[in-house]
């Protein structure tokens, strides 16, 4: 049962129509952060007032014409909402973050920084209530190019570099989903969402049926970065750390998966997917995935590369588990979109504050870190065990659900990739807490490791010290710019004397940065021990009762 409302579109379009007012107070920082964070708090309300709908089966549509014959609509059903829910909350969280971040940092590029994000978001929400594969389609596309200044932000050469890979990625994926949209199209006319699968699916050859679920598939998976299409993704941790927690955590990796999620569950549908023997073979390239990246990621000593080989492991968790085609699996992996989401945002925002503070991005540098930034490091240190699934913390409830799932597919043994998985998470994370609890750290070095030197272009870069003690030049190639070196830009004193004083809870960091990092924790907590007081957890399951049918 669907409803006609001009609420799908109304979301989408208010990141849209911020971009302007966020352009128009370049001049005027305060108000451009102010139009920011208004529009997020906008976009929340109304995916919010989306609920309701969603979960009485109304998903409301808005229909906007036909473009060649093909309809051209936005639908909030329920996992269009669950997945717009997610972006919009944490661009909030990301938005107040940002302000603390891009100011404590002096970056250059604000407005368009703000103004990208904004679009980001829009394509998004786009991404998620597009009702037809058109439609998104379309915004899918929209995301890389919207996402594309955000990569390159830092503007060097590395940066440049990130941002082409990440361009050539994104739309060689977007070609494969549109020779996919267009050979279903011409085969089996146009195609609209359906929970358990569009019937026209059944019309088309086995051949051909497997040839456009591959395109499709493999479309998709460029975003969600599974093996061998996920090198951009390490490459694109040049951005700034919230763009790296929100846009790779999120919005940008998310829209690979909920595209996977699409194919699998309303397109293709679970029987037609196991009959036409293309469940297995995703179900490879995800244990793959899951492997292969965990063992990376333990060889990285830069502390966000490593972090994003553990992302790539972490949504290989969720491809999996729609390749299970259990209605637990499935259920799990919908889960696990808002569990990893949150965990892996506090990650990120955690390590940007440790930069900020202390300029250190190596997990060899971290030495003695969590005794300057307590309340930094234990937000962190508790996502972190989210991530390999203790209990109490929202990545236990939907891995649960995902081995639950596995254990009663057909292929059971397939356990053995989350146990593994979870093994290879503890490797990395722990020896990192490890260091920033409990190792020596020169606590007269912990204000600031780096130091600014002019580049030779009228910029001031961070110059950073090496755990070997030697000395390089370290172009921020992650975190952008730091700004003038003139005591009041930079957040530690360069001269020994230690860090500003600050008017915070503990001193430690400012409100801006500290404040989003202690909410995304307790959402990661929250998920953990009463998921069922959240939306996400209602979405999902009525996204599996209309597919599975219970």
């Amino acid at each position: 049962m669907t409803g006609t409302s001009l609420l799908p579109v109304a979301t989408v379009l208010v990141p849209a129509l911020a971009i302007a007012p966020i352009y128009g107070f370049r001049n005027s920082p305060n108000r451009r952060e102010a139009t920011t964070l208004i529009a997020a708090l906008a976009t929340v309300g109304l995916v919010a007032s989306l609920v309701p709908a969603a979960l009485e089966g109304r998903g409301l549509v808005t229909h906007l014409g036909t473009f060649a014959s093909v309809p051209v609509a936005f639908r909030a059903d329920a996992l269009g909402v669950l997945f717009a829910l997610l972006a919009a909350s944490l661009w909030l969280v990301t938005s107040v973050y940002s302000v603390g971040y891009m100011r404590s940092l002096d970056e250059h590029g604000q407005t368009r920084y703000y103004a990208a994000f904004a679009a980001s978001i829009a394509a998004t929400l786009g991404v998620a209530f597009g009702a037809t594969l058109l439609t998104l389609f379309v915004c899918y596309e929209l995301l890389t190019l919207a996402t594309y200044p955000l990569v390159t932000h830092a503007e060097t050469e590395a940066a440049r570099r990130a941002g082409r890979r990440y361009v050539l990625y994104g739309l060689s994926g977007g070609v494969a989903i549109f020779a996919g949209l267009v050979l279903l199209t011409t085969a089996a006319g146009p195609t609209v969402f359906t929970p358990g699968g569009v019937p026209a699916v059944e019309s088309l050859s086995p051949d051909l049926a497997r040839a456009v679920f591959g395109l499709l598939v493999a479309g998709f998976g460029v975003k969600a970065a599974v093996v061998p299409l996920h090198t951009w993704l390490p490459e694109a941790m040049v951005a700034p750390t919230p763009v790296s927690g929100l846009l790779h955590a999120v919005a940008v990796v998310k829209s690979g998966v909920f595209g996977i999620a699409r194919v699998v569950l309303f397109v293709f549908g679970p029987d037609a997917t196991r009959d036409l023997g293309v469940a297995l073979p995703l179900a490879v390239v995800a244990v793959v995935t899951i492997l292969y990246t965990g063992l990376v990621a333990l060889r990285q000593d830069k502390l966000k590369r490593g972090i994003a080989y553990s992302t790539v492991s972490q949504l290989g968790y969720i491809v999996l588990g729609l390749a299970l085609l259990t209605p637990a699996a499935v259920f799990g992996a919908l889960l696990h979109v808002v569990a990893h989401a949150v965990m892996k945002l506090t990650v990120f925002l955690s390590v940007g504050a440790i930069y900020v503070e202390t300029g250190r991005e190596y997990v060899s540098q971290l030495d003695g870190v969590g005794r300057r930034l307590p309340l930094t490091i234990t937000g962190f240190g508790i996502a972190a065990a989210g991530l390999v699934g203790m209990p109490a913390v929202a990545g236990f409830v939907s891995k649960w659900y995902l081995m639950l799932g596995t254990v009663q597919s057909e292929y059971p043994i397939l356990v053995a990739a989350f146990l593994g998985a979870g093994l290879l998470k503890l490797l990395f994370f722990w020896p990192i807490v490890l260091r920033a609890c409990y190792a020596d750290g020169d606590s007269s070095s912990l204000d600031f490791v780096g130091e600014t030197t002019n580049d030779g272009g009228g910029h001031h870069v961070a110059s950073g010290h090496r755990p070997d003690g030697g000395f390089e030049r370290e172009d921020p190639n992650d975190e952008g710019r730091l700004g003038e070196q003139n005591g009041d830009d930079l957040v530690g004193e360069q001269n020994g004397e230690g860090p500003r004083s600050r008017s915070t809870w503990d001193a430690e960091t400012t409100v801006l940065l500290l404040g989003p990092i202690l909410a995304a924790v307790l959402g990661a907590v929250v998920l953990g021990v009463r998921p069922e007081s959240l939306p996400f957890f209602d979405l999902a399951d009525h996204v599996v009762t209309e597919v599975f049918g219970t």
